[in-house]
């Protein structure tokens, strides 16, 4: 891979902003990180110690936390220091190979788990009686280890064809992390052949996931509307409307970068945030504030440890 590789070591040029603001964007992603770190922790605690949220469900929330403390742990720690070190922004060549899999590994397998987390809402409102045998825990494990593995191969074909190419020349990557389109604008080769794979393999890969979540949703809302009451309307919405929040703040910027034809490293630089910093964020706080299960397990477990401590 690196055989015919000059280049040893990139830069990351980082976010778009004046220098001025260094310090606030610092102070300001750090603490993003924090809560986003926190709150995923939080939310994989909560549902392995209340057995009432040992469902599907939660069992896929759980995937989708853990997945989304990595993700935010890829980028956002190399984001910081390029705002706080005049060398901040150097990466090592196989140290950019590594963020560059992980990358996309985890925002792959992230985008296949909220398709399946559609498809578990469909079959509980459109099949309620069947959902228990219909989605068993044998089934969830296998839809959570294909999202992985899925999530892995999609990872080393992008991977490798984007580092099989030699690097010779420049080495400023104009991102704040190591993607596949700003690290192919520095490759001495021709790269129509990677520019293809990334619209088939990452922009078309999402759509059809994006467009199998839509499939999913209208069908979950010609069910919701024949539900003759209320209040078991209000219920199935409220319990989908959570994942739609995220999954629009997930795929809008994503689609946004790779399915556009030609790259404005700016642009692209600002939209990538929302979803490697900003939509991280959003599951432990959407999950929670619009959960009322994953509330009333937190008061539970905040009465017992001072129940506990008063003795």
């Amino acid at each position: 891979m690196s055989n015919m590789s000059i280049v040893t070591t990139f830069i990351l040029s980082g976010i778009p902003h004046a220098p001025a603001l260094d310090t606030m964007l610092f102070g300001l992603f750090l603490v993003i990180y924090v809560l986003t770190v926190l709150g995923n922790l939080i939310i994989l605690v909560v549902i392995r110690v209340d057995s009432h949220l040992h469902t599907p469900m939660y069992y896929f929330l759980t995937n989708l936390s853990f997945i989304d403390t990595w993700f935010s742990t890829v980028t956002v720690p190399k984001m910081l220091m390029t705002l706080v070190s005049p060398g901040g922004g150097a990466i090592s060549f196989h140290s950019c190979v590594a963020q560059l899999y992980c990358f996309h590994f985890l925002g792959s397998t992230e985008c296949f788990l909220y398709t399946v987390m559609s498809y578990d809402r469909y079959l509980a409102i459109s099949y309620p009686l069947r959902y228990s045998s219909l989605m068993s825990g044998r089934v969830c494990a296998l839809l959570a280890a294909g999202t992985w593995l899925t999530g892995s191969l999609h990872s080393a074909v992008q991977t490798t064809l984007t580092f099989r190419l030699p690097y010779c020349g420049p080495n400023q990557i104009q991102h704040y992390f190591c993607d596949a389109p700003p690290i192919l604008k520095l490759a001495c080769a021709d790269i129509a052949v990677n520019e293809m794979v990334i619209f088939v393999n990452i922009g078309v890969v999402a759509s059809g996931c994006f467009l199998l979540i839509s499939l999913s949703y209208v069908s979950i809302v010609c069910s919701i509307l024949r539900i003759r009451t209320s209040e078991g309307r209000h219920r199935a919405f409220q319990t989908c409307a959570s994942h739609c929040i995220v999954v629009l703040c997930f795929f809008g910027p994503g689609l946004f970068i790779y399915l556009r034809p030609g790259s404005r490293d700016a642009v692209d630089g600002i939209v990538a945030v929302f979803y490697t910093v900003l939509t991280p964020l959003l599951n432990p706080v959407v999950y929670t504030l619009r959960n009322k299960e994953v509330k009333k397990a937190l008061l539970k477990i905040n009465c017992v440890s001072v129940f506990t401590q008063s003795k």
